[in-house]
Protein backbone atom coordinates (compact mmCIF):
# COMPACT_ATOMS: atom_id res chain seq x y z
CA UNK A 1 0.00 0.00 0.00
CA UNK A 2 3.14 2.14 0.04
CA UNK A 3 4.72 4.64 2.84
CA UNK A 4 2.51 6.85 4.88
CA UNK A 5 3.68 9.74 6.73
CA UNK A 6 1.58 12.68 8.35
CA UNK A 7 3.16 15.97 8.80
CA UNK A 8 1.57 18.12 11.56
CA UNK A 9 2.07 21.68 12.86
CA UNK A 10 1.39 23.10 16.36
CA UNK A 11 1.10 26.38 17.66
CA UNK A 12 -1.16 27.83 15.40
CA UNK A 13 -3.24 29.72 13.58
CA UNK A 14 -1.12 32.29 12.92
CA UNK A 15 -2.10 34.92 10.08
CA UNK A 16 1.70 35.23 9.13
CA UNK A 17 3.55 31.55 9.29
CA UNK A 18 0.18 29.58 8.37
CA UNK A 19 -0.77 30.85 5.08
CA UNK A 20 3.31 30.21 4.41
CA UNK A 21 2.97 26.80 5.35
CA UNK A 22 -0.22 26.46 3.47
CA UNK A 23 1.18 27.61 0.33
CA UNK A 24 3.94 25.02 0.54
CA UNK A 25 1.49 22.44 1.17
CA UNK A 26 -0.41 23.50 -2.22
CA UNK A 27 3.29 24.00 -3.85
CA UNK A 28 3.87 19.66 -3.65
CA UNK A 29 0.20 19.13 -3.23
CA UNK A 30 0.29 17.37 0.14
CA UNK A 31 -1.66 17.78 3.37
CA UNK A 32 -0.88 18.07 6.44
CA UNK A 33 -2.56 17.85 10.41
CA UNK A 34 -2.96 21.59 12.46
CA UNK A 35 -2.86 20.97 16.14
CA UNK A 36 -4.50 24.34 17.44
CA UNK A 37 -4.37 26.57 20.56
CA UNK A 38 -7.78 27.71 20.93
CA UNK A 39 -6.76 30.86 22.29
CA UNK A 40 -5.55 32.00 19.14
CA UNK A 41 -8.17 31.15 17.03
CA UNK A 42 -10.09 34.78 16.64
CA UNK A 43 -11.79 36.38 13.42
CA UNK A 44 -8.77 36.60 11.36
CA UNK A 45 -7.16 33.63 12.29
CA UNK A 46 -10.47 31.55 11.44
CA UNK A 47 -9.74 32.15 7.69
CA UNK A 48 -6.70 30.65 7.14
CA UNK A 49 -7.89 27.63 9.37
CA UNK A 50 -11.25 27.44 6.67
CA UNK A 51 -8.44 27.58 4.00
CA UNK A 52 -6.43 24.67 5.36
CA UNK A 53 -9.65 22.41 5.73
CA UNK A 54 -10.51 23.11 2.25
CA UNK A 55 -7.18 21.80 1.08
CA UNK A 56 -7.97 18.72 2.79
CA UNK A 57 -6.29 19.05 6.20
CA UNK A 58 -7.37 18.09 9.61
CA UNK A 59 -7.80 20.08 12.85
CA UNK A 60 -6.73 19.06 16.20
CA UNK A 61 -6.73 20.17 19.52
CA UNK A 62 -3.20 21.21 21.35
CA UNK A 63 -4.99 23.20 24.27
CA UNK A 64 -6.66 26.70 24.81
CA UNK A 65 -4.02 28.30 26.45
CA UNK A 66 -0.51 26.23 25.87
CA UNK A 67 0.21 25.80 29.55
CA UNK A 68 2.35 23.24 31.35
CA UNK A 69 -0.62 20.59 31.70
CA UNK A 70 1.02 18.54 34.34
CA UNK A 71 0.49 22.23 36.99
CA UNK A 72 -3.04 21.92 36.51
CA UNK A 73 -5.92 20.40 38.53
CA UNK A 74 -7.65 17.35 36.38
CA UNK A 75 -10.66 20.21 36.44
CA UNK A 76 -8.74 22.81 34.34
CA UNK A 77 -7.79 20.10 32.29
CA UNK A 78 -10.52 19.22 30.99
CA UNK A 79 -11.80 23.05 30.97
CA UNK A 80 -8.95 23.60 28.38
CA UNK A 81 -9.81 20.37 26.52
CA UNK A 82 -13.56 21.25 26.51
CA UNK A 83 -12.95 24.61 25.35
CA UNK A 84 -10.79 23.80 22.38
CA UNK A 85 -12.99 20.89 21.06
CA UNK A 86 -15.88 23.18 20.95
CA UNK A 87 -13.75 25.85 19.15
CA UNK A 88 -12.78 23.52 16.54
CA UNK A 89 -15.94 21.94 16.08
CA UNK A 90 -17.75 25.34 15.36
CA UNK A 91 -15.07 26.20 12.79
CA UNK A 92 -14.66 22.48 11.24
CA UNK A 93 -18.04 20.71 11.73
CA UNK A 94 -16.51 17.65 13.79
CA UNK A 95 -14.84 17.43 16.93
CA UNK A 96 -11.06 16.86 17.44
CA UNK A 97 -9.82 13.25 16.88
CA UNK A 98 -6.18 13.82 18.08
CA UNK A 99 -4.24 16.00 20.65
CA UNK A 100 -1.43 17.29 21.28
CA UNK A 101 0.03 17.97 25.05
CA UNK A 102 1.63 21.57 25.07
CA UNK A 103 5.86 20.77 25.58
CA UNK A 104 4.85 17.50 25.71
CA UNK A 105 4.25 18.12 29.47
CA UNK A 106 2.25 15.19 30.55
CA UNK A 107 1.16 12.94 33.52
CA UNK A 108 -1.08 10.19 34.28
CA UNK A 109 -3.90 12.15 35.41
CA UNK A 110 -4.16 13.48 31.24
CA UNK A 111 -4.74 10.38 30.07
CA UNK A 112 -7.29 9.13 32.69
CA UNK A 113 -9.40 12.50 31.83
CA UNK A 114 -8.66 13.09 28.48
CA UNK A 115 -10.75 11.05 26.06
CA UNK A 116 -8.59 11.33 22.94
CA UNK A 117 -5.61 9.70 21.82
CA UNK A 118 -2.32 11.73 22.54
CA UNK A 119 0.07 12.35 19.50
CA UNK A 120 4.05 13.06 19.77
CA UNK A 121 6.29 12.90 16.88
CA UNK A 122 9.11 12.57 15.33
CA UNK A 123 10.81 16.78 15.10
CA UNK A 124 14.34 18.35 14.38
CA UNK A 125 13.84 20.98 17.00
CA UNK A 126 12.12 23.75 15.02
CA UNK A 127 11.55 25.59 17.94
CA UNK A 128 15.11 27.17 18.56
CA UNK A 129 16.20 29.86 16.58
CA UNK A 130 19.42 28.91 15.73
CA UNK A 131 18.63 25.23 14.01
CA UNK A 132 18.35 26.61 11.15
CA UNK A 133 16.08 25.03 7.85
CA UNK A 134 18.59 22.36 6.52
CA UNK A 135 19.57 21.06 10.16
CA UNK A 136 15.50 20.69 11.17
CA UNK A 137 15.12 18.83 7.40
CA UNK A 138 18.06 16.41 8.23
CA UNK A 139 17.10 15.88 11.69
CA UNK A 140 13.50 14.91 10.11
CA UNK A 141 14.29 12.83 7.72
CA UNK A 142 16.81 10.85 9.45
CA UNK A 143 13.93 9.75 11.50
CA UNK A 144 11.35 9.11 8.78
CA UNK A 145 9.44 5.74 9.07
CA UNK A 146 6.79 4.66 7.45
CA UNK A 147 3.69 5.43 9.94
CA UNK A 148 5.58 8.19 11.44
CA UNK A 149 4.36 11.68 12.64
CA UNK A 150 6.32 14.53 12.24
CA UNK A 151 6.23 17.40 14.63
CA UNK A 152 6.54 21.11 13.71
CA UNK A 153 5.73 24.50 14.18
CA UNK A 154 3.57 27.20 12.60
CA UNK A 155 3.64 30.07 15.34
CA UNK A 156 4.75 33.54 13.64
CA UNK A 157 7.78 34.06 12.83
CA UNK A 158 9.30 30.95 12.65
CA UNK A 159 10.37 30.81 9.10
CA UNK A 160 13.85 28.72 9.38
CA UNK A 161 10.66 25.58 9.53
CA UNK A 162 8.97 27.46 6.25
CA UNK A 163 12.20 26.83 4.38
CA UNK A 164 12.60 23.32 5.67
CA UNK A 165 9.50 22.22 3.70
CA UNK A 166 11.19 22.74 0.62
CA UNK A 167 13.63 20.34 2.05
CA UNK A 168 11.67 17.92 3.50
CA UNK A 169 8.15 17.08 1.17
CA UNK A 170 10.06 16.58 -1.68
CA UNK A 171 13.08 14.50 -0.48
CA UNK A 172 10.13 12.44 1.26
CA UNK A 173 8.31 12.19 -2.01
CA UNK A 174 11.27 11.09 -3.59
CA UNK A 175 12.01 7.96 -1.06
CA UNK A 176 7.63 7.14 -2.23
CA UNK A 177 6.17 8.85 0.88
CA UNK A 178 2.38 9.68 0.73
CA UNK A 179 1.01 12.40 2.92
CA UNK A 180 -2.03 11.63 4.86
CA UNK A 181 -3.91 13.59 7.63
CA UNK A 182 -3.36 12.01 11.52
CA UNK A 183 -6.92 9.96 10.84
CA UNK A 184 -6.22 8.52 8.05
CA UNK A 185 -2.50 7.55 8.88
CA UNK A 186 -4.13 5.15 11.27
CA UNK A 187 -6.80 3.74 9.61
CA UNK A 188 -4.93 3.09 6.65
CA UNK A 189 -2.30 1.38 8.98
CA UNK A 190 -4.89 -0.69 10.38
CA UNK A 191 -4.61 0.40 13.49
CA UNK A 192 -6.98 1.69 16.29
CA UNK A 193 -5.47 4.91 18.10
CA UNK A 194 -5.25 4.09 21.80
CA UNK A 195 -6.88 6.26 24.61
CA UNK A 196 -6.44 6.24 28.01
CA UNK A 197 -3.67 4.22 27.74
CA UNK A 198 -0.34 5.84 28.91
CA UNK A 199 0.99 5.91 24.87
CA UNK A 200 1.85 9.32 22.95
CA UNK A 201 2.48 8.40 19.62
CA UNK A 202 5.26 9.43 17.22
CA UNK A 203 4.81 6.37 14.90
CA UNK A 204 1.48 4.84 14.71
CA UNK A 205 3.11 1.62 15.64
CA UNK A 206 4.88 2.56 18.43
CA UNK A 207 2.52 1.33 21.43
CA UNK A 208 5.18 1.95 24.12
CA UNK A 209 4.17 4.50 27.07
CA UNK A 210 5.99 7.65 26.99
CA UNK A 211 8.65 8.32 29.60
CA UNK A 212 9.36 11.37 29.24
Amino acid sequence: MGKKIALTFDDGPSTVTTPQVLDKLKKYNVIASFFLVADNINEESEKIVKACITHGCEICNHSKTHSFMTKLSVDEIKAEIKYTDEAIEKLTGYKPRFFRPPYIDVKSEMYECIDLPFICGIHGTDWEDDVLAQQRADMILSQARDGAIILMHDYTGNNETVKALDIVIPALLEQGYEFVNITDLFKLGNVEPAVHSGIIYSNIYDTEPYSG
